[in-house]
């Protein structure tokens, strides 16, 4: 577990014990001794049962626990809350405001994009998160997403059971062997993503400014210096970056790509530009994306990506495996 603490920029995250609730909660025992007050965790959003069940063994906590993920649903317990734990609804600083009690906030999960980390400094109240127990299970959903749109496994299951069986001699599947794969971000995920790869036989490549060539060499990746030029040459992108103020994939680079190209994202929403996507991919210049994530989530039933025949797209689930979700339940 990894913390978003009150030193330095209000973004910042550094090292944090992995049972660094229980230890905050310890320091105010020892500052209170002869205290027997009970610690109320606010458990804000659905996880999985074994991470509750850990709570609950403690008999100086009690737990609330709401499963609804908005934030009008958990306001209403933060008066009472020393510690708040928090899948993906916002936590902005008019909620911070009505915890008093507040001694710190666990993300059920890695980003912190929704949280004021600024309100928390404010208190010096620290940000925890899970740390690295989901690389697997998303580099395995990336390698999932890549080959159900290579594949078109979608398209041709909804033919196989609407009475097209003739859909299989479209010849319109194509494979991951031999193809080359630019991994945009090499951290955990990424560096999995081309491990996955690596094994099906794919050229792999990577850019990412953080890390060098000699990083990427062990595991048999290419270092690319430069990701406009890079973009040119790939059979298929799976982005894996950080979520930023904008698009990092716009129509500049899209225009960039090959047309038989398959671009993959498992990172976040609005990295890549959702309209310029939906327009390259329906006028062919893109030969099929998958995506986890989008810029609004749940999207609205008008958005033109899932009315468009050459994208799949999974609720943001990458991360939420069952055994991911108890690794996170508990780590949190």
């Amino acid at each position: 577990m990894t913390c978003a603490c009150s030193q330095g920029l209000p973004s910042r995250v550094c090292p944090m014990p992995a049972n660094s609730s229980e230890r905050r909660l310890q320091r105010e025992r020892k500052r209170h001794p002869m205290t027997t007050e009970t610690y109320r965790v606010l458990i804000a959003g659905k996880v999985h049962g074994a991470g509750v069940a850990l709570l609950r063994q403690r008999p100086d906590i009690a737990t609330d626990l709401v499963e609804a993920v908005t934030t009008e649903a958990y306001r209403p317990f933060l008066p009472n809350a020393d510690a708040i734990l928090i899948r993906t609804q916002p936590m902005k600083a008019a909620e911070i405001a009505l915890a008093p009690k507040l001694k710190i906030v666990s993300r059920h999960g890695v980003g912190y994009d929704a949280i004021d980390v600024a309100a928390l400094n404010a208190r010096r109240i620290p940000l925890a998160i899970v740390g690295d127990v989901n690389s697997r299970a998303v580099a395995e959903h990336t390698l999932m997403l890549m080959l159900a749109a290579a594949r078109r496994t979608v398209a041709h299951h909804i033919a196989s059971t609407t009475g097209h069986w003739n859909e299989r001699n479209r010849f319109d599947s194509t494979e991951l062997d031999g193809k080359s794969l630019l991994v945009l971000g090499f951290g955990r995920i990424g560096r999995r993503v081309a491990e996955l790869a690596n094994a099906f036989g794919m050229v792999v490549s990577a850019f990412d400014p953080f890390v060098t060539a000699e990083q990427m060499a062990p595991i048999g990746v290419s270092y690319a210096p430069d990701m406009t030029n890079a973009l040119a040459t790939a059979d298929y992108v799976a982005v894996h970056l950080p979520g930023g103020q904008g698009p990092v994939i716009g129509a500049a680079e899209l225009a960039r790509m090959k047309s038989s190209a398959i671009i993959v994202n498992a990172a976040r929403g609005g990295i890549v530009d959702e309209l310029a996507l939906d327009s390259a991919l329906r006028e062919r210049r893109l030969r099929a994306a998958a995506l986890d994530v989008l810029a609004e989530e749940p999207p609205a039933q008008e958005h033109p990506l899932l009315n468009n025949p050459f994208i799949t797209v999974s609720p943001h689930n990458a991360g939420l495996t069952e055994e991911c979700a108890m690794r996170m339940s508990i780590a949190a």
